[in-house]
């Protein structure tokens, strides 16, 4: 706690509400693309303590989230093959597929592996030969250097058993595609610490110059989150338009270049569904030809699998920001964690699961 508490310190909380305050002349709409953050305002109430005027919109930085129906879908085809070791992060398991989810498949008998690390995975392919192990990469470009190097590292060891399902997604194609969207409201981003972390913020400044639009790429403790909404109200009221970096000590402006270089090296960039969304230009990441050898999608020919969403879950609306969690009939009574319509109700970044586990019993 000793590198932590400071970011955590009331004393200085209490100092950024007030200058938050002092600053505000006018009501203004703020989006936090981070599913992370999302959960640290409502767990720490935040929103709460700002000005009436200040709006924090909850924008669609979950990756459980925004993985496609259709992914869940692939997923569970490949899954219940009985020659398939299916191994995936534990928060995917959950995420309810057009009938099942990955945690019911592997209750009635799948072979379905939570792994902490990637490269767990190609271990189990290793010690499983008469196997074939598919590892479900999903994410932002903050856990996409990893199936990366499991991909690279596959390819260099020729291993014929084993295969990827790659359903990674970008954050700068999103961001603009709500900018674009004719029910937009965003005056302003906190942009996503950690998926900073490793792409740098250059790709944000063409964002804020072209839509005029201030991007503080935030972290995600309390002070981080305060004075990261501080500095876009003060941008907001002055009348700039800049990309600032709140989250110094972790993101530089060209961010991890060798994991850039590994990602370009296994991926392409290319058109992906979004949960809830649509269909975003140059928003996912798959493998390049080169790795075809090692495409889930291709070895198990799920790639024409296309499952359209169900009109009953309104995620998509949560999602972009255009209600909360409790204004969905359904939070809380139909949609619960242990039975949720959508993903945004089971991930551990999904707005509705923060608003049912800190929310649930206030009228917010």
């Amino acid at each position: 706690m000793k590198y932590l508490a400071e970011y955590r310190d009331p004393a200085t909380a209490k100092k950024l509400v007030a200058a938050i305050a002092s600053i505000t002349t006018q009501p203004w709409n703020i989006m936090e693309v981070c599913g992370g953050q999302t959960h640290s305002i409502i767990k720490y109430g935040i929103d709460q303590l700002l000005p009436d005027a200040i709006n924090l919109i909850h924008g669609p930085g979950c990756p459980v989230c925004v993985t496609p129906l259709e992914y869940i879908d692939k997923a569970l085809a490949i899954a219940q093959l009985p020659e398939v070791i299916f191994c995936s992060f534990g928060d995917m398991l959950r995420v309810p597929g057009s009938h099942h989810d990955l945690l019911g498949l592997k209750a009635q008998g799948a072979d379905i592996r939570i792994v902490y690390s990637p490269m767990e995975s190609l271990t189990i392919a290793q010690q499983h030969p008469d196997k074939q192990v598919v590892f479900f990469g999903v994410g932002f470009e903050t856990t996409a250097p990893a199936t990366a190097l499991l991909a690279y590292q596959a390819k260099q060891l020729a291993l014929k058993n084993f295969s990827l399902l790659v359903c990674h997604v970008r954050v700068p194609p999103v961001m603009e595609a709500l900018l674009n969207s004719p029910n937009n409201q965003v005056q302003g981003f906190l942009g996503a610490g950690h998926v900073c972390s490793i792409m740098g913020y250059h790709e944000y400044l063409p964002l804020a110059a072209h839509f005029k639009m201030p991007i503080v790429i935030t972290g995600f403790e309390p002070v981080d989150i305060l004075q990261g909404i501080y500095l876009c109200i003060k941008q907001l009221e002055e009348g700039r338009f800049e990309v600032e970096n709140e989250y110094r000590r972790v993101v530089k402006e060209q961010g991890n270049l060798p994991a850039q270089q590994l990602m370009q090296t296994v991926f392409d960039i290319v058109d992906r569904p979004w949960r809830g969304l649509g269909n975003i230009a140059a928003s996912g990441l798959a493998l390049t030809a080169e790795y075809n050898d090692w495409n889930a999608e291709q070895r198990f020919s799920v790639a024409n699998i296309n499952t359209q969403e169900p009109a009953e879950c309104r995620s998509g609306e949560v999602l972009q920001g255009q209600i909360k969690p409790v204004q969905c009939p359904e939070f809380g009574t139909r949609c619960t964690p242990e039975h949720p319509l959508g993903a945004t109700m089971v991930s551990s970044e999904g707005a509705c699961a923060a608003y049912f586990r800190y929310r649930r019993y206030q009228n917010v």
